[in-house]
């Protein structure tokens, strides 16, 4: 028997951000410092909450651009990849408290996101030497800074999928 009710869509749907409203709904937050990270967060694990929350710290309000699709596979990552698709990526990181809104990019780096929202931090995980980060020149020119952030949990969606295949 099923009820008759009408569920409420979750309030963190509101968080999805299409690239071309980027601008002003960075704008409507109204918060600043405004930090900017991005990247796949493919299967969510303890290094990327991690990442992520420590990232948001740094600031008053934070945007994540995910890679599309596409683009993901652009990366190299394997064939299969991503193994959960932009939407459902993008569903699961905007329910996160520590994350503000959560647009996306087609394109190979972020660039263009970045300049739309203007961040006074950038930030990537670890692995990323600072001066190497996509649109390091840009945001320390507007006078922001940017970040690389270690990584404080040894966890990669590759390691885990890894891990799954070999059972």
């Amino acid at each position: 028997m099923s009820d008759s009710h009408s569920y409420a869509r979750p309030a963190f749907e509101a968080k999805i951000c299409p690239p071309e409203d980027l601008a002003q709904r960075v704008a409507t937050l109204g918060r600043r410092p405004l930090v900017f990270t991005n990247g796949v967060f493919d299967i969510l694990h303890r290094g990327h909450v991690t990442y992520l929350a420590q990232a948001r710290a740094l600031g008053a309000a934070m945007v994540l651009a995910l890679n599309t699709d596409a683009s993901v596979r652009r990366l190299g990552k394997g064939d299969d990849r991503p193994i959960n698709t932009l939407a459902d990526r993008a569903a699961v990181a905007a329910a996160l408290d520590c994350v503000d809104l959560v647009t996306w990019f087609d394109e190979d780096t972020p660039i263009e996101r970045i300049l739309a929202c203007r961040p006074d931090i950038l930030v990537k995980g670890g692995d990323w030497p600072v001066e190497k980060i996509v649109g390091y020149t840009e945001v320390r020119g507007w006078g922001g800074s940017v970040h690389s952030i270690p990584f404080e949990h040894q966890r990669s969606t590759t390691a885990l999928l890894g891990r799954i295949r070999a059972n």
